[in-house]
């Protein structure tokens, strides 16, 4: 078992990683005392893949649990689902001693986030990631939140879990395009952060497609004990926080463009070697470098172009209603090298015309 704390104080957590730790769930949680009663909230689909067993678990503890599951998908993060749960919760009787628990992915677990955050003014939540993005990213650091038409992620708020479960065997359940959606925040966490762990990546690439379980282990450990350190630092991304919208910025705009058709991870990586193409146009990063960057992106399977159905002129009209804007300038995170980033929002129309194609 690997445990890695996120240093916040009084708000302080694990992040607990084991293969088959969803059957262990219940006896932690009772152990932790988190609360009287737990409701698990999950999408119709991660539901009825791992709710019964979870549940099990958590029965079997002694815990007094329930199920309520939202449509999946990422058209459903909207405060309507928000809504919609928080109507089950107030008739389930659910109160200020009881906690939520987010069984899914990133849509679930930014939604059952904020649903906390809000309902009865806050209550706890823990994180159960069942998708290699939701494990090595989304679920850790604390921001949850919805869409909304004009953007992503623009109403929400930073509400830390008090524990994060991961267990490695649930990605065995994924279609390869989950997959790859959640190597892309990995392979973000290694430009952004260590050269070392980015020729890991280029090394361990078979297994790790191959989702060969100790190896995948030591990539979703790395990227966690990367974005704790991050947190700890700066929990309410004022400064260095920043450096993990790395293809972000250009990512959502473009996720956005698809009208939420293209996959997150996916959209990341276009942002990703897109802004590289940019600090290269700036001359701050070099043409070999960016270069690695994108054939690492490449070979993992990953799309590295704004695809050319999408009209240019959205993509960018998005980039003015990213949540990063601040006067109409949109803040990019630009790398100098493989391993070093740095944020600015000096960066003209043009270099963004060129990078985007």
């Amino acid at each position: 078992m690997i445990e890695i704390q996120v240093g916040l104080a009084e708000r302080a957590y694990p992040i607990i990683i084991r293969e088959g730790l969803l059957a262990e769930i219940g006896a932690d949680l009772k152990k932790r005392a988190i609360a009287k009663r737990y409701v698990v909230v999950g999408d119709d689909h991660v539901a009825g893949l791992f709710g019964a067993d979870l549940l099990s678990s958590m029965r079997g503890a002694g815990l007094d649990c329930e199920l309520i599951t939202f449509p999946r998908g990422e058209a459903n993060k909207n405060l309507k689902t928000v809504a919609d749960l928080a109507s089950k919760l107030a008739r389930l009787g659910v109160d200020r001693k009881d906690a939520l628990v987010a069984l899914g992915g990133g849509v679930t677990g930014d939604i059952t986030g904020f649903l906390a955050s809000s309902y009865m003014r806050g209550i706890p939540f823990v994180q159960v990631p069942t998708t290699l993005l939701a494990q090595v990213d989304s679920s850790v650091g604390g921001k949850t939140g919805v869409d909304i038409p004009e953007g992503k992620n623009l109403v929400g708020a930073f509400y830390q879990p008090k524990c994060v479960y991961i267990d490695s065997t649930v990605l065995k359940s994924l279609p390869d395009d989950e997959l790859l959606n959640g190597l892309a925040e990995v392979i973000k966490y290694s430009v952004i952060y260590d050269a070392d762990f980015f020729t890991y990546l280029e090394v361990n690439r078979a297994a790790i497609l191959a989702l060969d379980l100790p190896i995948m282990e030591k990539v979703i450990a790395k990227c966690c004990k990367i974005k704790a350190e991050v947190v700890a630092a700066d929990e309410r991304e004022s400064d260095l926080r920043r450096i993990l919208n790395f293809g972000h910025t250009l990512g959502h705009a473009v996720e956005a463009a698809s009208g939420y058709c293209l996959a997150h991870g996916m959209a990341v990586a276009i942002g990703m070697r897109t802004v590289c193409d940019i600090a290269v146009g700036k001359g701050i990063f070099s043409e070999d470098e960016a270069g690695k960057v994108g054939r690492l992106i490449a070979d993992y399977g990953l799309p590295i172009k704004v695809p050319a159905e999408y009209d240019r002129l959205v993509v960018k009209s998005y980039l003015k209603t990213d949540k990063k804007t601040v006067g109409g300038r949109p803040f990019f995170v630009l790398p100098t090298t493989i391993g070093q980033v740095v944020i600015t929002d000096d960066v003209t129309e043009e270099l963004i015309d060129q990078a985007i194609g």
